[in-house]
């Protein structure tokens, strides 16, 4: 598939699938038409990355659709220079989009491989479980989980400037709403702004409680 083509059907899925559906800030959609998104995916599944549809990356891991994490950023306000952690930073297509905007990123992953595909787009990123964050940043003024995570853990809210934004996608009753909140004191309070399916990232299941 040529260039060109990949041009046109990056054209079709700014029109098409993100303008639609609220994604209208301008930087944003300067930097989602900047970024080729076909060199954040897997070769074999090329065709598919400017389809509305998560992309498998292999061992249960997926990238989010475009409009899940056009969504999220979209969301965030983030302005130049603002140090941003993205947790579950995949193949990277979130982080180049954030570098994009002008933010200090941090892009943590815990599968090499996946991490790859990123460096060899040009995305630097730290090593680690995702569910503990990386600490060695903080504070952020921004936390991305590019993802759908049943809890957030209290490492990754500690890791947040007070007044600054968490996103993420939040798994209530089996319904996947991505989520926006502000850090007050020692918390969080997040608040649904999507009703949209978002990919499940490991290591951020609560821990079950004990039963009699």
């Amino acid at each position: 598939m040529s260039e060109l083509d990949f041009s046109d059907m990056r054209a079709a899925m700014v029109s098409n699938q993100l303008r639609t559906n609220k994604v209208t800030d301008a930087r944003v959609v300067a930097a989602i038409k900047a970024v080729a998104r076909e060199n954040f995916v897997p070769s074999e599944r090329s065709a598919l990355a400017y389809v509305d549809v998560p992309i498998p990356l292999g061992h249960g891991r997926a990238l989010n659709s475009p409009l899940v994490t056009a969504r999220l950023i979209s969301e965030s306000g983030i302005q130049p220079d603002e140090k941003i952690l993205l947790v579950g930073a995949a193949t990277g297509y979130a982080a180049a989009l954030l570098n994009e905007l002008g933010a200090d990123v941090t892009a943590l992953e815990v599968d090499e491989s996946l991490a790859a595909i990123g460096k060899a787009a040009g995305i630097r990123y730290v090593m680690g479980p995702l569910e503990a964050g990386w600490r060695k940043g903080a504070p952020y003024d921004v936390i991305l989980i590019d993802g759908a995570v049943e809890a957030i853990p209290a490492a990754i809210e500690a890791q947040l400037a007070n007044g600054g934004r968490l996103l993420t996608g939040l798994v209530d009753k089996g319904v996947t709403r991505l989520a926006l909140g502000r850090k007050s004191g020692q918390s969080v309070g997040l608040v649904s702004f999507a009703d949209l399916e978002a990919v499940s990232l490991p290591g951020f299941t609560p821990p079950k409680s004990f039963s009699f």
